[in-house]
């Protein structure tokens, strides 16, 4: 890789880079934060989301140096979309938890470990956001390594759960699985890396609890058969517009969870 060539791809971690792909919006904050991750001296890199079907973006990614291997985080199309493309660019297979979302590869496994570009990669199982949710661990990648986190983790805000596919209670065994890794790199799917990923896995965990005595609370006000309409206008009283049917999947998660 030779970032120098390509201004608008810029180093994310020792072994990261990254490009923001051009898809801002109130779900997907600045943008798709597409990775390429890569040893110094390796001559090849690895692409992690390579996000919408803009072939600006693509080709930038693609002129950065050999693609060796396209890994996915999880299916939703802001990192998806322009798998088969960027397959098609470089020649490179394209490995998702889902064997709807490969090209050119297979599935991959909870425990995986992958070797390319110079750099050891773990993949680990991280469901919640969604149900096909992975999490890539570079042990190596600093002092306490780096875990590129998709969706499950932003690097503002907070996560949305896509119920029915994304359940809270996946969700919150994924948060002490990640906890368990200790203080690594952040590098999150959308948004600034962040540092000590068992800091902010605590902040997302303590914000679900929160949420929960939330909405008991509006349960014991409203009634225990409140629908998820009628508590999101009490648990979310100014949400925008932009964003309501993304809440009302969050409350649908916490009732489920609560229910159940």
């Amino acid at each position: 890789m030779n970032p120098e060539s390509f201004p608008s791809i810029l180093p994310a971690s020792d072994l990261t880079r990254f490009r923001l792909a051009p898809n801002p919006g109130p779900m997907s904050l600045d943008g798709t934060n597409s990775y390429l991750l890569g040893s110094p001296g390796a001559g090849s890199s690895v692409v992690v989301d390579p996000g919408p079907l803009d072939e600006q973006h693509l080709q930038e990614l693609a002129g950065a140096g050999r693609v060796e291997l396209i890994l996915i985080t999880h299916r939703h199309a802001d990192h998806t979309a322009a798998a088969a493309r960027f397959h098609e660019l470089t020649g490179a297979p394209v490995r998702a938890a889902d064997a709807g979302h490969c090209h050119g590869g297979i599935p991959l496994a909870d425990g995986e470990t992958i070797l390319a570009a110079g750099v050891e990669i773990r993949v680990i199982a991280t469901p919640g956001h969604t149900s096909d949710s992975l999490c890539f661990h570079l042990p190596a990648d600093g002092r306490h390594g780096s875990v590129l986190t998709g969706d499950t983790i932003l690097g503002r805000g907070t996560t949305v759960l896509d119920f029915p596919d994304g359940k809270l209670g996946d969700y919150l065994a994924t948060l002490d699985r990640l906890e368990g890794i200790g203080p690594a790199t952040v590098l999150p799917g959308h948004g600034a890396v962040l540092p000590a990923l068992d800091a902010v896995v605590r902040a997302y965990r303590n914000h679900r609890h929160e949420r929960l005595a939330q909405i008991r609370a509006a349960l014991a006000d409203l009634g225990p058969s409140a629908g998820v309409g009628e508590i999101t206008d009490a648990v979310y009283a100014d949400i925008e517009p932009a964003v309501r049917a993304a809440a009302e999947n969050s409350v649908a998660a916490q009732l489920e969870f609560l229910r159940s």
